[in-house]
């Protein structure tokens, strides 16, 4: 951690829907005109692509497991080191992951490709992750230790699936079939890398929808925010102007000291005003400090 060159994490699987975080933090970086340095975790990925295919392959004939959440699939010590230098000095070594041919065209590269490593340039008020492991522990690395705010995403399992179903379907042309055997090669690593970091978070938001998604596999369309309600989570509530959230939020409630419920369609609203006070004074402990 560090207050002169700040860390903050949203951590989440596959469909959770930390993108909705990242528009939030989005909003109050522009409105309070600070300057991130934005890291995606697809960049940490050890495979490109075509060379995960290959490497899924290969496990699967030797009766190994190999996905995207856990560590043969990741460089987490490569985050880990960007975490800490970027908390020393402010900057560090990142790169792109290239998801499409439009993101990939003005590299001269083919889609599903990396760029190469380059330093962050110097002078960003602080470093923001999205991704799959900003809160990862494993024997060999701490990312989480290096965090100085990090944000859980995490819906209901069957809603995630629900989304990923549908987003892996609609956008990248997959079969429900190859969907749904993505889900089980993945769940040893889900249950062993993703899911523990919840337990280090300093606020989770997690969907929970109004409609009967029992089966997932055969849901029809996503649940929209307005069949839905936020369980928002802060592990530390002390500081939280409860009262104020209640007030603005319509038709929110507390269901434990540190629980707020608030309708589905407010969850972008609640972030922001969750949210924009943390890093006001996560940005008055970096000008104290120098940063």
């Amino acid at each position: 951690m560090s207050k002169k060159h700040p860390i903050i994490a949203v951590t989440g699987s596959s469909g959770a829907g930390t993108t909705t975080v990242k528009v939030a933090f989005e909003h109050l970086f522009r409105r309070m005109g600070i300057n991130p340095v934005i890291v995606e975790g697809d960049s940490f990925h050890r495979y490109d692509r075509y060379e995960m295919k290959e490497a899924i392959a290969k496990a699967q004939a030797e009766g190994r497991n190999l996905s995207h959440f856990g560590p043969e699939g990741n460089l987490f010590d490569k985050l880990e080191e960007l975490f800490r230098t970027y908390a020393e000095t402010g900057t560090g070594m990142r790169r792109f992951y290239l998801h499409s041919q439009e993101e990939a065209e003005p590299y001269g590269q083919k889609p599903g490709t990396f760029t190469p490593w380059e330093p962050i340039p110097e002078g960003t008020d602080l470093l923001f992750y999205e991704g799959l492991h900003g809160g990862v522990v494993t024997d060999e690395v701490n990312v989480a230790q290096h965090v100085d705010l990090l944000i859980g995403v995490v819906p209901i399992v069957n809603l995630e699936w629900i989304q990923k179903i549908h987003r892996d379907a609609k956008e990248r042309g997959y079969s429900p079939e190859a969907i749904v055997d993505t889900i089980l090669r993945r769940m040893p690593d889900y249950v062993r890398y993703i899911t523990p970091q919840f337990s280090r978070t300093d606020i989770n938001f997690q969907r929970v929808p109004t409609v009967d998604t029992s089966n997932p596999f055969i849901a029809r369309d996503i649940p929209t925010p307005d069949e839905s309600f936020v369980v928002i989570r802060f592990r530390n509530p002390k500081g939280v102007d409860f009262p104020y959230l209640l007030n603005m939020i319509h038709n929110s409630f507390m269901s434990r000291p540190n629980t707020i419920v608030v309708p589905g369609g407010k969850m972008g609203f609640a972030m922001e005003l969750i949210l924009q006070p943390i890093l006001e004074r996560i940005m008055e402990e970096k000008r104290k400090a120098g940063g």
